[in-house]
C-alpha cells in the first residue's frame, strides 16, 4: 500500500499528493447536479441575438406590410407591388444587419474604453479603489469585516477586480459582451423572414392586396406571441400589442399612398 504524504506539523497546507476530495453532492438530486442547475435554467441573454432577431422580424413585417399597403393604396399593379416588396426586403435586411453590427460594435468599444479607464484608476489609486469596493459590498448588505475581506480577495486579481468594479458601477460585465456578427446576422435573417410574409399570397399567384395585408397581420400576431413566449409574458397580450403597432403603421402608410395616388391620377 502506497504511503500518503502527511502535512508538516503546524502547517495548514494539505498534502500535495493526497486523495482528492469528493465533490459536494446535494441530497436528493441527480449525481453531479447542484441545486441551482437542478432547480432552474437561465436563457443565454448575453449574445444580443434575441433583441436583434425580435426587432428584425417585427421591422421586416411592419416595413413590408406597410410598403405593400402604401403602393397598393396608390393603385400600383400586382407585379409592381411584388417588385416593391422584394426591393424593400433586400434594402431593409442589409440596412438592419449593418445597423445592428455597427450599433453593437460601438457599444462594445465603449465598454472596452471603460475597462481601460477602470484599469488605469486601479493602477494609480489601488487603495481608494479597494475602499470603494468595500463601500459597495457594505451597501449590498455585507458586514464591514466581510466586505473588507471580500474586497481584498477580489483585488488580488487585477483583471477580476476590473470586472467586479464595472459590473457594480456600470451594470455591465466586460467579459460578456454581445457579438456584433450574431446581432447583425440575426437581424438580416429575421428581417428577411418577416418581410417575405406579406408577399406570400402574391408569390402563390393571388393578386390581392387584402390577402397580403391579412397574411402580414397574421405574421404580426405570430411574432408577438413568439417573443412573449421567449420572455415568459402572456402570449395574447404580446400578440395583440404587435398587431396594434403594425396596424397603426399599415393604416397610416395606406392613407398616404392612397392620397398620393389620387393626387397623381388627378
Amino acid at each position: 500500500m502506497d504511503d500518503v504524504a502527511s502535512p508538516r506539523p503546524g502547517s495548514s497546507q494539505p498534502p500535495s499528493d493526497g486523495p482528492e476530495r469528493p465533490a459536494v453532492q446535494a441530497p436528493g438530486l441527480p449525481h453531479g447536479s447542484l441545486p441551482h442547475d437542478f432547480d432552474h435554467r437561465h436563457a443565454d441573454v448575453s449574445g444580443g441575438w434575441l433583441r436583434a432577431a425580435a426587432f428584425g422580424a417585427m421591422d421586416g413585417l411592419v416595413t413590408n406590410t406597410s410598403l405593400l399597403a402604401g403602393v397598393g393604396g396608390a393603385g400600383l399593379a400586382a407585379n409592381e407591388i411584388v417588385m416593391s416588396g422584394i426591393a424593400g426586403l433586400a434594402a431593409g435586411a442589409f440596412s438592419m444587419a449593418l445597423g445592428e453590427y455597427a450599433s453593437v460594435s460601438t457599444a462594445n468599444q465603449q465598454i472596452d474604453a471603460e475597462v481601460r479607464v477602470e484599469r488605469r484608476a486601479q493602477k494609480r489609486h489601488p487603495v481608494s479603489e479597494q475602499t470603494e469596493l468595500v463601500g459597495t459590498f457594505v451597501e449590498m448588505g455585507m458586514s464591514e469585516p466581510t466586505a473588507l475581506a471580500a474586497a481584498a480577495e477580489v483585488h488580488r486579481d487585477p483583471e477580476q477586480a476590473v470586472t467586479i468594479h464595472l459590473t457594480h458601477e456600470l451594470g455591465v460585465d466586460p467579459t460578456e459582451k454581445p457579438s456584433p456578427l450574431v446581432a447583425g446576422a440575426s437581424s438580416f435573417v429575421m428581417f428577411a423572414i418577416g418581410a417575405i410574409i406579406p408577399l406570400i399570397p402574391y408569390l402563390l399567384g393571388f393578386e390581392s392586396l387584402a390577402a397580403g395585408l391579412a397574411v402580414g397581420c397574421g405574421g404580426l400576431l405570430l411574432v408577438g406571441a413568439t417573443t412573449s413566449h421567449l420572455t415568459s409574458q402572456p402570449l395574447l397580450r404580446g400578440a395583440i400589442r404587435q398587431l396594434v403597432f403594425g396596424l397603426v403603421a399599415v393604416g397610416a402608410t395606406y392613407l398616404v399612398g392612397h392620397l398620393i395616388g389620387v393626387a397623381v391620377a388627378g
